[in-house]
């Protein structure tokens, strides 16, 4: 009996044992686990942080297994696509990116050829470890006026910037600009050949009452604009105005913010007030306008959306002149 108590208590010991080492072995799983994690998502907002980047149309050439992919997007500013040739990479970094709940913004295809799958001067930022064949001429034909190419050659990370071509103008003000003469000094516009992007909603809420285009100008390679978002059901639906920035080659939504008390949806007339669209100006790296009727002049980060300050004795301005 005493020996039989004894392999018991033995067999007992070895089994708590056991679990108890199991335990530590998960446990240092999860904490490495955890490392690499922290260590990945680092990566990323390092990436988009020295180069200035607040949001837009990530490319990411030669893919893998879609971890570094998965960093490019530090936040709901950016869209990211990974491309790579090998179809083994293909279902690893899809299920990766599945696995990660982000399948949508972030997607992944293979990549057929040497011609990337892109409209000229649409990608901000192209990152790869090896280009693939892939001619550094057709990465500069994708990329963005002033878009990235952030390639890996010779063991080091080397930056491309594609300049802005001088003949782009920008339209700051309802009537182009400050001297209110609605003729740009573009020389790149012409007659329409293709879409450059196409974005939602793709309809209006009504077609006899208030535009739901209020007001829409561009400076910066990016597109700022007042909507009706509200419910396309039924016109007799509450409005929801709303400030929105998009990146002007691609149509990457980079922020939004809500207005306060806008003009009546309800409003007979299309264009609605005609100062409506004189409460919109847009600068290089700044936005103006006033976030409701009867709000005073609000001045934003262009890049974010952020408030940088408000100018409390406009209020009940009727027109911006920058």
């Amino acid at each position: 009996m005493v020996g039989t108590a004894a392999s018991k208590a033995c067999v007992f010991q070895r089994a708590r044992h056991n679990r108890r080492m199991q335990s530590l072995r998960n446990l240092a799983g999860l904490i490495l686990a955890g490392f690499i994690l922290i260590s990945t998502t680092h990566a990323a907002p390092s990436i988009a942080q020295s180069l200035n980047l607040k949001g837009g149309f990530v490319v990411h050439l030669g893919c893998g297994d879609g971890q570094l992919t998965l960093t490019l997007r530090p936040n709901s500013s950016f869209l990211v696509h990974g491309l790579d040739a090998n179809p083994a990479n293909v279902a690893k970094a899809r299920a990766a990116v599945k696995a990660a709940g982000v399948y949508g913004p972030v997607s992944i295809d293979r990549l057929a050829g040497k011609r990337l799958p892109y409209i000229d001067n649409m990608v901000n930022l192209l990152v790869a470890e090896n280009l693939g064949g892939v001619p550094m001429a057709e990465v500069m034909r994708v990329l963005a006026p002033e878009g990235v190419a952030y390639i890996k050659s010779g063991g080091e990370w080397k930056t491309t910037v594609k300049p802005r071509p001088k003949d782009i103008d920008d339209w700051t003000h309802y009537l182009h600009d400050a001297g209110g003469n609605a003729v740009a000094h573009d020389k790149q516009v012409g007659p329409p050949r293709h879409l450059q992007w196409l974005g939602s909603p793709r309809w209006s809420r009504h077609h006899d009452r208030m535009a739901s285009m209020s007001a829409l100008v561009s400076a910066g390679g990016r597109v700022f604009y007042v909507m009706d978002e509200g419910s396309r059901v039924s016109i007799q639906l509450p409005a929801r105005w709303t400030l929105v920035a998009r990146d002007a080659f691609n149509g990457v939504i980079l922020w939004k913010k809500p207005m306060k008390k806008w003009h009546s949806h309800l409003w007979p007339l299309k264009s609605g007030p005609t100062q409506l669209a004189r409460r919109l100006v847009a600068m290089k790296d700044r936005v103006y306008i006033t976030l409701g009727v009867d709000e005073p002049v609000s001045v934003l980060d262009a890049a974010t959306g952020e408030l940088i300050h408000e100018l409390p004795d406009s209020k009940g301005a009727e027109e911006i002149i920058v």
